[in-house]
């Protein structure tokens, strides 16, 4: 395994070249695009790593898996599933027009932007501090890593930037699919986008999930199997933002990219995988990151298709 990640960086950092850093949140464009890195946890818990993956990023829309999570153990499915639908849009992820299209006026799944702002307002906190503070409590549970922070400045750039964000909320709003204040949720939801992790983190998460829940450490059932099998459905069937139809067949395993370079993926009784790479193509996935889940899927038949 490790042979082969360092040929995969090797081989496929001069992708990082065509594609371009995220520069509509200001802070995000300040990353070198020729960054590149990837961590792989197997489930007995072995850890394989190469290229820049101590280089740490901001979650982004891999968030959105992962607080989705939180929300169904909040909640249960039955509330959540009031808020969002389960259903794949084909559009950009801060696209709006589904929202007025869309006869319930509700996202069509939490992976979109609004989606996922429906479902940061669903998480349990008597303030946006609070709510912050269990979701970033909650990742530092299923990483094992308690000095998993946020950026405030990655924070700040989006909060300064995040104006279809708000027109999204508050379009939820007046058709009442966002309870409490916009503000406050949309506070939540730049800084869940705003942790900062390794790819190392991403693979423990998609190791989890290659689990069914099942912490690699303690053994612990972290949450339960009908949830994993939600979060996975969603992140096979809409995880790679419009791309994700492409993805399945190029790759076929459940994952999640974020405009930061990240792409988490799971692969059931296998491993979990990390990538990082903030050069991204004009879908807001990595460039170089496609490339690498591309080749080694073809190489270890991945593939749960």
């Amino acid at each position: 395994m490790q042979k082969l990640l360092n040929e995969l960086i090797e081989n496929n950092r001069s992708y990082c070249e065509h594609g371009k850093v995220a520069n509509y949140i200001p802070e995000l464009g300040k990353t070198r695009k020729d960054l590149l890195g990837i961590s792989v946890y197997d489930i007995e818990g072995n850890l394989f790593q190469a290229g820049d993956f101590e280089h740490k990023f901001t979650l982004q829309s891999i968030s959105k898996p992962i607080v989705l999570m939180l929300a169904l153990l909040d909640n249960g499915e039955d509330i959540v599933f009031e808020k969002v639908g389960k259903e794949p849009t084909g559009d950009p992820f801060n696209s709006i027009v589904r929202l007025e299209t869309f006869n319930e006026h509700k996202p069509l799944n939490p992976m979109i932007n609004a989606g996922a702002i429906s479902v940061s307002g669903l998480i349990h906190g008597a303030s946006p501090a609070e709510k912050t503070r269990r979701i970033l409590e909650f990742i530092r549970k299923i990483t094992h890593n308690d000095g998993l922070q946020i950026n405030e400045a990655v924070f700040q750039s989006e909060l300064k930037t995040g104006d279809r964000n708000r027109s999204m909320a508050y379009f939820l709003k007046d058709f009442g699919n966002l309870g409490g204040n916009v503000d406050e949720i949309l506070e939540v939801y730049f800084k869940q986008c705003s942790i900062e992790v390794t790819s190392k983190e991403l693979a423990y998460i998609g190791a989890l999930l290659a689990r069914n829940g099942k912490d690699l450490l303690t053994g612990e059932q972290v949450f339960p199997l009908r949830y994993c099998h939600i979060v996975k459905s969603y992140m096979a069937t809409c995880g790679m933002y419009d791309g994700s139809g492409e993805f399945a067949i190029n790759v076929g395993v459940p994952a999640k990219s974020g405009v930061g370079g990240g792409i988490m993926g799971t692969v059931l009784n296998r491993m979990g995988i990390g990538v990082f790479g903030p050069a991204l193509d004009q879908k807001g996935n990595s460039f170089a990151g496609l490339r690498i889940f591309e080749q080694m899927s073809e190489e270890l038949s991945l593939s749960i298709y």
